[in-house]
């Protein structure tokens, strides 16, 4: 497994793989109005741990905002219009989440990109993303752009298959990662969060990815 070194706030953008680029402090400018999205957003649809359709308890804490919301349990893993806590449509995606991924994307070569789909996480200590494939949706043609804010925590990311290399990201607070085109389906995860503190976000780490669902 490789791992790429850290890189300061002003570094340029960085390639990985064939349609994927990591752009190191790119949300550090906005974190504090990110944060104040995030708390609207997790006002109306709290955070909460799905389940998988194995019966196994996730330990990431997950809400969305947007025109759909990605969702799990027994009956599998989805996205649905409405928050199957309230019955209630998931809160408005706030335009400046919705810019912010846009001009991520633009960034990394993806123009124009339009996500319906926010998906908010928080992870504790311990917690993690065990390695998988975002298929759940019906463009695959859109990228995935992920933002990091809090916690530093180490994204994997790796092939098509399950079995290929895995290279080693160390994330930290406003980093945003792209990833689509040839790499759109390629494995990822994030290994278990360790224990430490952030000047605004205490012991956790917050993740906001977005995505075109529909």
């Amino acid at each position: 497994m490789a791992t790429l070194a850290l890189f300061d706030d002003s570094s340029p953008p960085q390639p990985i793989a064939d349609g994927a680029v990591w752009l190191p402090g790119f949300a550090l400018a906005q974190d504090r109005a990110l944060l104040a999205a995030i708390e609207a957003i997790t006002a109306v649809a709290p955070f909460r741990h799905w389940e998988t359709p194995g019966g196994l308890r996730m330990s990431v804490a997950m809400s969305n905002a947007g025109d759909c919301g990605w969702v799990s349990d027994r009956r599998g893993y989805r996205y649905d219009t409405c928050d199957p806590l309230s019955g209630q449509p998931w809160p408005a995606l706030p335009p400046l989440l919705r810019e912010l991924a846009r001009d991520a994307a633009a960034a990394a070569g993806f123009p124009a990109f339009a996500p319906d789909a926010c998906l908010v996480n928080r992870y504790l200590p311990g917690a993690k993303l065990s390695l998988h494939q975002d298929r759940d949706e019906r463009d695959f043609t859109a990228p995935i752009v992920s933002v990091s804010l809090g916690l530093p925590a180490v994204f994997q990311f790796g092939g098509l298959k399950r079995a290929d290399p895995v290279l080693r990201l160390p994330l930290t607070h406003g980093d945003v990662v792209v990833w689509g085109g040839a790499s759109r389906l390629r494995f990822h995860g994030v290994l278990a969060l360790k224990a430490g503190h952030h000047p605004l976000l205490g012991a956790q780490r917050l993740n906001l990815t977005f995505r075109r669902a529909r």
